[in-house]
């Protein structure tokens, strides 16, 4: 693996982090729906409690269904570590199944049932291209004046970055938390990667006067010493999901009925957060559409998935803010049935596909950085 200039551990590209994990079978691809089924439920049964299936919000309705939990990508992680099971089948995306393999026992595998399930805002705060950076704005200032945070989206070795570098992880229900605790420990918080989460936080802190967004490789953009010149530093990154929210969708909405109310995921661009009557996490959106009234009207502005759930188990009415085209998470949808039977199975069988595993030294950094995110 490529070294690092300004870390201790080594990185290499996402492209290459995982090409040892296996495609699903294509005989697993031609079976009966009915049957696939049938085959899911009996070798659940013959696992039984040494295998844990956890499913995030955004997986499709099969897949919920079928799982022992669902929630957000945290939140699995730590029902993992919680959990007597032996194998974790972590469908969601890479940096997820990174997530739990670093905080659950030794003696536990994370599996992550599809190869292609890579979430791409991680990808577009990759370590290596940070360690560069870094270089780069340390260059102008010492490192101690800037703290490091990164979004729970990222992969293990961001997340080892951040916590060798003073930094911590946050998620979007505690960021202005880790922003004001960075802030009191540094002269400019280093934000990555999502630029929308980052702006919007700054702007709930009453610092986004004093907020940029970077990115190191335009020509035409911040220079680093310009860049730190604020409070908070931006990455150049964003969700493909929610980024592609409007104000239009908004208006959309509220156009065909007045009476409804919008929440959205803090990831959203900031015009269409500002525009919402309410944002909040994965988390708090389930929370909030959950304990609404049946005479309540919302449309969400998040995964498609997710709403989709939320108006099977709500009592309230609930409509997507946009359509399924514009809200769909291509990489949630690379986990299906058919590489979920093929993990199980292949479990049953005595052998174990697809296992993320992250490095111990790379894992205790980023358990540093989990940990004073804990700590908050």
């Amino acid at each position: 693996m490529p070294a690092m200039d300004t870390a201790s551990f080594d990185s290499e590209l996402s492209l290459f982090k995982y090409d040892d994990l296996d495609p699903v079978p294509e005989a697993y691809r031609d079976l009966d729906p009915a049957r696939r089924q049938e085959r899911i439920a009996a070798v659940r049964a013959e696992l039984g409690d040494d295998v844990l299936v956890l499913g995030h919000n955004y997986q499709r309705e099969e897949i919920v269904e079928l799982a022992d939990f669902v929630g957000d990508s945290y939140a699995l992680s730590t029902r993992a570590a919680e959990a007597d099971a032996e194998t974790v089948v972590f469908a969601g995306v890479t940096f997820m199944a990174e997530s739990a393999d670093i905080i659950t026992d030794a003696d536990q595998s994370v599996v992550l049932p599809s190869v292609e399930a890579s979430c791409p805002m991680a990808g577009m705060a990759e370590a290596l291209q940070v360690d560069a950076a870094w270089a780069d704005l340390t260059e102008v200032a010492s490192a101690d004046s800037i703290v490091p945070i990164c979004y729970m989206n990222s992969y293990a070795d961001l997340k080892a970055f951040c916590g060798e570098h003073g930094g911590l992880v946050c998620t979007s229900s505690n960021a202005a938390r880790a922003f004001e605790w960075a802030l009191d420990r540094g002269e400019t918080v280093l934000f990555l990667p999502d630029k929308h989460l980052g702006v919007n936080t700054a702007r709930d802190l009453g610092i986004d006067d004093a907020t940029v967004i970077y990115d190191p490789w335009d020509p035409d953009g911040l220079d680093p010493a310009t860049a730190l010149d604020n409070d908070l530093v931006v990455w150049d990154g964003y969700c493909q999901v929610h980024d592609r929210f409007t104000t239009d969708h908004v208006e959309a909405v509220r156009a065909e009925d007045p009476e409804v109310s919008v929440v959205v995921h803090p990831e959203c661009r900031p015009s269409v957060v500002e525009s919402a009557d309410a944002v909040g996490s994965t988390a708090q959106i389930r929370t909030l559409i959950e304990d609404a009234d049946p005479g309540e009207t919302w449309a969400v502005g998040t995964e498609i998935h997710m709403v989709n759930h939320l108006d099977r188990w709500a009592d309230a009415d609930v409509r997507a803010l946009c359509g399924d085209a514009c809200s769909d998470c291509n990489a949630m949808r690379q986990i299906d049935p058919a590489a979920v039977l093929w993990v199980l199975e292949s479990i049953a069988d005595g052998s174990t596909p697809n296992v993320v595993s992250v490095d111990p030294e790379t894992a205790e950094y980023a358990r540093t950085a989990l940990d004073r995110m804990l700590d908050l």
